[in-house]
Parts: structure tokens; sequence; C-alpha cells
């Protein structure tokens, strides 16, 4: 029987990959057949990253995969759990002096992928330069695992006795959709902006990246369309394991706060705007709203284990592709990758814009911010607006790049 703690696999499905993912770009060409064999290499070191699905009894568990994990000379999508993928949740690809990996977004998050790419770099880089880089932050083959990464990730808290946070945000009703339904054809630009000029504007409006992100966004939404009533809703990415303690575990835990935009509020002040904005952040990213989470989950979860597999496939499916806010912002802890600075050009994040209509996926490597703007429709429209609000407030941006964006798809589990 699964634990609450344990992935839920059956919350990607064919119709809903729930694909999560990074993209590096290096100064130099990648050399895909020496990537593949540090990817390898890091089977010993990142275990859990290297399985299959298996379904037993009423669960989709993860089980090793001895088969190697694919390294493929294109950016065209392949599906994970099939194949193309040689039955693995993860998968490697390369074009030019970029490459990416990509991953089922129910096996781990932002906080869990980023130590597993960072090591692929540093082992990659070493291999490729000759050079010996401090191994120090980074996880690498032949050290011992922690129990903190691959145990109970909540172990020594008493979470059967949280009680109910002092406040929990309602979610915002029948909220702007800048996608109206109608097409699925998701594009992405890749932005590039300096961190000491950001980070000035946030000591400057009382801000933090996530705050003043989340106000610029609703400006530009609010520009997109300035004759809707309807309220901006923009979600924020929090980790729950982080916020109660472990910065170690690869499980995905997770999870948003969010923060509502009514018309009737004025976002033309943006020491203000940027006040509430942090205010509504702080009020729900409490330890104590994390400990009540997982105490929902593990109720949720012990009522989902009694349930036939397919059934549960179908609900949480469902749930996981349905849009839950306007935009959505996540900032994961990125900002250096140590001595391997020098050789990365960028850095982005990747998430499916499934669960809203805008994803903007934040990475950090001094001295830039990388933005990755992912939309679910193919105008061009709203970019062009949210370039237009940093330009308002003096952000200096460069547009690095556009494409269709096309994630990993994932084949049903059997």
């Amino acid at each position: 029987m699964a634990e609450f703690y344990d992935p839920m696999l059956y919350l990607s499905t064919p119709e809903h990959p729930n694909t999560m993912g990074a993209q590096v770009v290096l100064k130099e060409p990648v050399d895909s057949g020496l990537l593949q064999g540090v990817v390898e290499a890091l089977r010993a070191r990142f275990p859990y990253f290297y399985v299959k699905v298996v379904c037993r009894g009423n669960d989709l568990i993860p089980e090793a995969n001895p088969l190697p994990m694919t390294v493929r000379n294109s950016w065209a999508p392949i599906h994970l759990n099939g194949p193309a993928s040689n039955y693995h949740l993860g998968a490697w690809k390369v074009q030019g002096n970029r490459l990416a990996f990509e991953m089922t977004h129910s096996l781990s998050d932002g906080a869990g992928m980023l130590p597993y790419v960072k090591s692929a770099l540093y082992l990659y880089l070493s291999r490729k330069l000759g050079i010996s880089f401090d191994p120090a932050g980074f996880r690498l083959p032949g050290e011992a695992i922690p129990t903190s990464e691959t145990g109970n990730p909540f172990a020594g808290l008493d979470i059967d006795a949280a009680e109910a946070p002092l406040y929990t945000k309602p979610p915002t009703p029948d909220f702007y959709r800048l996608n109206d339904g109608t097409e699925w054809d998701p594009q992405i630009a890749y932005l590039r902006l300096s961190e000491a000029q950001l980070m000035e504007y946030c000591r400057d409006y009382d801000g933090s990246p996530n705050a003043f992100l989340s106000v610029i966004l609703a400006r530009a939404i609010r520009r997109y369309d300035p004759d809707s009533e309807k309220p901006v809703s923009v979600a924020v990415a929090i980790d729950h394991k982080a916020m109660l303690g472990n910065r170690d575990n690869y499980r995905m835990f997770a999870n948003v706060v969010e923060l509502d935009f009514p018309k009737n509020r004025s976002l033309e002040d943006l020491t203000r705007a940027c006040t509430i904005a942090r205010g509504q952040i702080m009020l729900q990213a409490q330890p104590e709203n994390s400990l009540w989470t997982m105490k929902q989950r593990k109720i949720t979860t012990a009522k989902l284990n009694s349930l036939p597999l397919d059934t549960k496939t179908a609900l949480l499916g469902q749930a996981s592709g349905k849009a839950r806010w306007s935009a959505s912002i996540s900032y994961a802890n990125s900002r250096s990758f140590g001595p391997l600075d020098p050789y990365i050009e960028a850095l982005y994040l990747l998430a499916d814009p499934t669960v809203a209509d805008i994803i903007l996926e934040v990475s950090c490597i001094h001295p830039h911010f990388f933005l990755a703007v992912a939309q679910n429709f193919s105008s061009p429209a709203f970019l062009s607006v949210f370039l237009e609000e940093l330009s308002s407030v003096g952000i200096q941006v460069q547009v690095m790049g556009r494409e269709t964006y096309r994630l990993c798809g994932i084949e049903a589990f059997h």
C-alpha cells in the first residue's frame, strides 16, 4: 500500500502528461555521446530517477529500470514510459549547444530535479574539458545517499496532530482566462535580464522576485484585456518539503499559494501592489499551512488506496489537466552552479502549461535571471505586453529565443 509521501504516478496521463524539465545552454556544442556516458554514470547516485512503472495491486510503483536512459540528438518530443524512452520516466535531448532533461512531474519537482541536472553538468564538463572542479555542492557517484534524500521527507513530524492554520485562502472563482479553450498550441519564449537590476527593483518596491513578477504579470494581463472585469489569479509555487525543513528529498511536494488581483485594485502604485502581493505570499507560506496540507494529503491517500487503479487515475488525471489560475510563477533555488557558471550561457526551467494559461519559470545564475515564458495558445500578443510592462518599470530584457513548445508526452500505464 502506498504511503502518503510516495510518488503519485497516476497524476501523469497521456491526456495530461504533467511534464517538467530543465534546459541548459552551454557555450560550446554538446557531445551527445559523452553526455550518454555521464547519464549512465549518474544512475549510481540518483537511482530514484532511473525507474520504470509497474502496477502492484491498486498502485503504480516506481521500480529500477536496467535499460539506459535515452539521450537523443533531436528536439522533437518522445513519449516517456514507452519504447522511445526505454520505459523511463525521464529523457535527455541535445541540439547544438543546448541540452535538456524532461521527466514526469509526478516523480519529482524542480527542487528534486536540479541537483541531478547540476551533477550531470559537473561530470560532463569535467570529462569534456579535462578539469577537476571543486565537488562541493554536487551529488556525485561514489558518495553515500543520505536517508533525508530518499526516505520519508517528513520523518519526525507529528502530521496527525496538525491543526488547521489560522489563515487559508479560498480559490479565486471565475478568474480571467487568456486562452478561451478553443486551441492548444503551446509557445515558449526565453528571456534574460540582469540579476542586479531586478533585485534592486525588489528592494526599492518592497518585493521579492516572486511578488514583483506576480505584479508585472497581473499588470500585463490587465493591459492584454483592459475591458475584462474578472479577477486575475496568479499562483506562486512553494515547496512543502522545504517549508517543513527538508531540502534534500527528491519527491514532488511542490504546491502553490495564490495571489488575487481584482479589477478594483489599482496596480499603478508598484510599491503598494508589491507589498500586498508579498503579504499574501507570507500569510499562506507558513509551516503550519504545509503541515496541515500534509495531513490532508495523508487522509486523501488513505481514501485513494481503497479505490481501483483506473478510478483514481481518472480522478487525478482530470484534476491535473484543469486550469486553476490565470498564470503561475515558479522560482526554484538555482542561483549558482558554482565553478560551472562560466561555461553556462543560460538555464531555463520547463513546465507543462496546463494548470494556467501562462507559466513563468524563473531561474538565476549570477549575474542573470532567466525567464521561460510558456503559454498554451499561439498569439504573440501577451508576450509583447509582458515585455512592455517590464520595460515600463525600467527592466531591460533580452529575448534569447522563441519556439513552439513541445515537452515529452507519456504513454498509458499498464
